[in-house]
C-alpha cells in the first residue's frame, strides 16, 4: 500500500498591511476586489458558522495575525517610531523624556542636556546643628585640604587590547601594588589579568566559573590572591601566579533545580579589619565568610526585600564596622555588622527605581554616591547629617542595562576633595558625524560636566570604567575590549611613537592574519573597529599616536 499522510488544517493567516509604508499595485487592488465581491455573494449557513468556530475553539486553533506596520519600540502603538537614528535618539510622544523622565520636552531638547551645571538638582537649605555634624566638622572635614586640587583627566587611548574577553566585559580591578596589572571579569565567567605596561603578555583563566563574574575584590594581606563572586552561586579565591582556585562559598551544591532555587551572587566586598568577605545573593541575603578559615561564619541574613537582587556592598573605609548595600528594591541601605539582623538597618536610601552602585567616599568614608537607573546619580555629603534627601541629584544618562554591565559611578581614589566621579554615558552623541559613548568626568560637588573623553576607534558603549589608585591612568571595558587612558603630554612622552601599542585578540587577530573563527559576543551591539568608516580599522589601529579627542565642559 502506499503510505498515507495525515491531512492537518493550519489556523488561517491574517496580514495587516500598513496603507502608508506598502502600497499595492492596481492589479492586485483589482483581484482583492474581486475576491471580496465573491465573497460577498456567497452566503453562509450560520449553523457551519457557528460549527467551525467551535471546532476552532476545541482544537486550540486561532487566526494569527501577521502584521507589516510600523510599531514604536517603546509604547508598542503604531503611527510613529523611537529610537537611535544614527547620534539622535527619537522619543516617544506616548512617554516622557528619556533623560531626565519628565514630561513636555524631549531627550535632544531636555535642559539638563545642555545645562553648564550638567542638570543638578540641589537640595533644600539644612539645619546643621545636630551633635553628629559638630563633630564631624571639628574632626574629619580638617583631613581634607581646603584646596582643591587640578583634575588630570586621562583623555587619550594609551594601549588597549582588542577582544580580549570571549563575552562582555563586566568588572575591573587595578592590583593594589602593581601599578601594570588590570584584572577583567566577563560574562562568561572568565579572569583576565592584563600587563598594560608591555601589552604582549596577558593571562586569561575560563575554568574557575561557569558563568557572569559580577564582583571581585584584591585580598588586603596578599596581593596575590582575589577573591570573586559569579552567579554561578560560589565564592572563589584565585592565585593569580598558577590560576588554582579555592571555592570559599557553593550556594548551589546539588545543581539546577530550577529558576526559583537556583542563587546568583552579586554584591562583594571585603573588610580587612574584621578579615570577612562580604557577599549578597539574588534573594536580598547577606554572607560572610572568614578569609582565614575560609569558612561560612553566620548564617545568611535578609537586608534587602525577599527575592529581590543585592547588586552591591561597599565597606566605609574609615569605620569598619559600617557598610552599604544597594539592590533591586530601590534602596541603598547603611549597616553595622555589630548589630545585624533583618531590619536593623540604620538609615535607608530610597530611590525612585532600581539602584545600580553606592559607594562610600574612598578617603573619609563621610559622603555617599549612589546611580539609580532613573538617569539620576544622588550625593549625600555626610552620613552624619540628614539623610532623608540627598544633597545633589545629578542628571545623567545611563538607564539601559539590558546586554550591557550596569553604570556604576565610582570615585577618584586619588581626588583628595572627593569630588570626581567618573561614569560611562549611554545616548550617543554626534562627533564629527560619528555616533560616540563618550565616558564622562563629573564634580558631584558642583554637578559641573568636568570632561567628556571619547575616541573615534570606539563606537561602542563603555559601561565599565575603573580609576587608578595611584597613578593618571582610567581603564575602560567595551564589549569585549579593554582600554587603558592617559593624559595626552604623558601618553606622548610615555611610549615611542613607532612602538605598536594596540592589540588585537581572538577573532580580530585571526581576521588580521586571513583566518577565521566564528566565535562572537551575543551581548555586543557593534564591533569595536567595525564602524561605517573601514578605513580606521588599518590607519589608526598599529599606530599608538593617533588623533583621539576629548571635549571639555559646555
Amino acid at each position: 500500500m502506499p503510505p498515507q499522510t495525515r491531512r492537518s488544517s493550519f489556523p488561517k493567516v491574517v496580514i495587516e498591511r500598513d496603507t502608508e509604508s506598502e502600497e499595492s499595485s492596481s492589479e492586485d487592488e483589482a483581484v482583492e476586489e474581486e475576491e471580496e465581491e465573491e465573497e460577498a455573494n456567497v452566503v453562509v449557513p450560520e449553523e457551519t458558522i457557528e460549527e467551525e468556530a467551535s471546532e476552532s475553539k476545541k482544537k486550540g486553533k486561532t487566526p494569527i495575525t501577521i502584521t507589516l506596520k510600523k510599531v514604536c519600540k517603546v509604547c508598542k502603538k503604531t503611527g510613529h517610531e523611537a529610537g537611535f537614528r544614527g547620534a539622535t535618539y527619537i522619543d516617544c510622544p506616548m512617554k516622557p523624556c528619556f533623560l531626565c523622565k519628565m514630561p513636555g520636552h524631549t531627550t535632544m531638547t531636555c535642559p539638563h542636556r545642555v545645562a553648564t551645571e550638567y542638570g543638578i538638582v540641589p537640595a533644600p537649605r539644612k539645619n546643621t546643628t545636630t551633635s553628629l555634624e559638630f563633630v564631624f566638622q571639628r574632626q574629619l572635614q580638617p583631613r581634607l585640604p581646603p584646596i582643591k586640587p587640578a583634575y588630570v583627566i586621562p583623555d587619550q587611548v594609551h594601549c588597549a587590547v582588542i577582544r580580549y574577553h570571549s563575552r562582555r566585559v563586566t568588572c575591573l580591578e587595578f592590583h593594589p601594588t602593581n601599578n601594570n596589572i588590570l584584572l577583567s571579569g566577563d560574562k562568561k565567567g572568565q579572569l583576565g589579568i592584563w600587563d598594560f605596561g608591555k601589552v604582549h603578555e596577558k593571562t586569561i583563566y575560563g575554568n574557575i566559573h561557569n558563568c557572569i563574574l559580577n564582583n571581585m575584590k584584591f585580598n588586603p594581606t596578599n596581593g596575590g590572591s582575589i577573591y570573586a563572586a559569579s552567579s554561578d552561586g560560589t565564592i572563589s579565591c584565585t592565585d593569580l601566579e598558577t590560576g588554582i582556585s579555592l571555592s570559599l562559598m557553593n550556594l548551589n551544591p546539588n545543581g539546577w533545580e530550577g529558576p526559583s532555587r537556583w542563587r546568583m551572587l552579586y554584591g562583594l566586598d571585603v573588610n580587612s579589619d574584621k578579615s570577612v568577605v562580604l557577599v549578597a545573593d539574588n534573594f536580598g541575603y547577606l554572607y560572610m565568610a572568614d578569609m582565614r578559615s575560609n569558612n561560612i561564619i553566620s548564617k545568611p541574613t535578609l537586608i534587602h526585600k525577599k527575592g529581590t537582587k543585592v547588586v552591591g556592598l561597599n565597606c566605609n573605609p574609615l569605620q569598619p564596622d559600617l557598610f552599604l548595600s544597594c539592590g533591586n528594591d530601590h534602596f541603598a541601605r547603611i549597616w553595622d555588622m555589630r548589630h545585624l539582623e533583618a531590619g536593623s538597618s540604620l538609615y535607608n536610601l530610597e530611590h525612585k527605581r532600581v539602584v545600580s552602585s553606592a559607594y562610600f567616599s574612598p578617603q573619609s568614608g563621610s559622603k555617599i554616591l549612589t546611580t539609580s537607573l532613573d538617569n539620576r546619580i544622588r550625593v549625600w555629603d555626610s552620613i552624619f547629617g540628614n539623610l532623608d534627601y540627598p544633597s545633589r541629584e545629578i542628571v545623567h544618562s545611563h538607564d539601559f542595562n539590558r546586554y550591557l554591565t550596569a553604570f556604576r559611578a565610582e570615585w577618584d581614589p586619588k581626588d583628595s576633595s572627593e569630588s570626581l566621579v567618573v561614569i560611562g554615558r549611554y545616548i550617543s552623541e554626534n562627533y564629527d558625524g560619528a555616533a560616540l559613548h563618550p565616558i564622562d568626568f563629573i564634580n558631584i560637588s558642583t554637578g559641573q560636566l568636568v570632561a567628556e573623553v571619547m575616541d573615534p576607534n570606539i563606537t561602542t558603549i563603555s559601561p565599565v570604567n575603573k580609576l587608578h589608585p595611584r597613578e593618571d591612568i582610567l581603564a575602560s571595558g567595551s564589549s569585549r575590549s579593554l582600554f587603558i587612558w592617559r593624559p595626552k603630554k604623558l601618553s606622548n612622552i610615555a611610549q615611542p611613537r613607532e612602538e605598536k601599542r594596540i592589540l588585537l585578540c581572538g577573532e580580530a587577530s585571526k581576521k588580521h592574519t586571513k583566518k577565521h573563527d566564528h566565535n562572537s559576543d551575543d551581548d555586543s551591539d557593534n564591533d569595536i573597529f567595525r564602524g561605517k568608516n573601514k578605513g580606521l580599522k588599518q590607519k589608526k589601529l598599529p599606530l599608538k599616536s593617533s588623533s583621539y579627542s576629548s571635549r571639555k565642559s559646555r
